[in-house]
């Protein structure tokens, strides 16, 4: 089942072109990694997905973007997008507010006021970012008292406490030590299971351990995309066989 359809896709800022017609099916329930060397368009394509792009000046669009089939530039409210499509980035970003109001602060944001509620959907979304166990006796604790990897595991909660379908990572381990990069990438498995996963990551082990498919960018153009698998051990563009097998890059 698909979860997004990207068509003929062309993004400009003013009169640079980063994306040259990327065209893309996300299936439900899977994890799609994008791949490439810096600058070649992954973090760009991602932040097309959830509109991101909007807020910079001189950024258009051409070509189609379908979410579940509707349209997302044309026929869908940005908000209604976002509450669908969360969104987690390269270096933790936690609000410099409580660890509870860090994840509270969405569903208030969505109207969501009743306390048991918000206490319900905090206990649950830090649960799901398994990191419930940690935190839930320093609630009230500055989440900027966390480590780099607990307040990932923070921003991952906040994203889920919206109840999305679909979450974006860009990059999510990068700025991250070996055991914190080992506990998201165990937790980005489990999260397939109820939710679309598209991940932007430098790490081509990452890819392979945890994706179901792989797509590898260079230069604005999506080279090559299929089964992770398929990608890793034959691919068929010779740019991506240079690419993984480490000629550059």
């Amino acid at each position: 089942m698909k979860t997004y359809e990207v068509k003929d896709l062309d993004l400009f800022y003013s009169d640079f072109q980063a994306l040259h017609n990327v065209n893309l099916t996300v299936n439900k329930n899977e994890i799609t990694a994008l791949i490439g060397p810096s600058g070649c368009g992954k973090s760009t394509l991602i932040k097309t997905l959830n509109r991101m792009n909007d807020l910079i000046d001189g950024c258009r669009i051409e070509g189609k973007i379908f979410l579940n089939g509707v349209d997302i530039y044309k026929s869908m409210d940005v908000n209604v997008l976002r509450k669908q499509v969360g969104m987690v980035f390269q270096k933790p970003n936690p609000f410099p507010m409580s660890i509870y109001d860090n994840v509270a602060y969405g569903p208030r944001v969505h109207g969501i006021k009743v306390k048991g509620r918000l206490d319900e959907i905090v206990e649950k979304s830090l649960r799901n970012a398994t990191i419930w166990e940690e935190t839930k006796d320093r609630l009230k604790k500055s989440a900027l008292s966390l480590s780099g990897g607990q307040q990932q595991r923070l921003c991952i909660a906040r994203a889920l406490a919206v109840e999305p379908e679909v979450l974006l990572m860009d990059e999510p381990t990068s700025a991250l030590d070996p055991i914190s990069t080992a506990k998201i990438e165990e937790l980005v498995t489990e999260l397939k299971r109820m939710y679309t996963v598209v991940i932007v990551t430098h790490n081509m082990q990452q890819a392979t351990r945890i994706s179901d498919n792989t797509g590898f960018f260079l230069m604005g153009e999506l080279i090559e995309y299929g089964k992770t698998e398929q990608i890793f051990s034959l691919p068929k563009d010779k740019r991506c066989e240079d690419y993984i097998t480490g000629r550059f890059g």
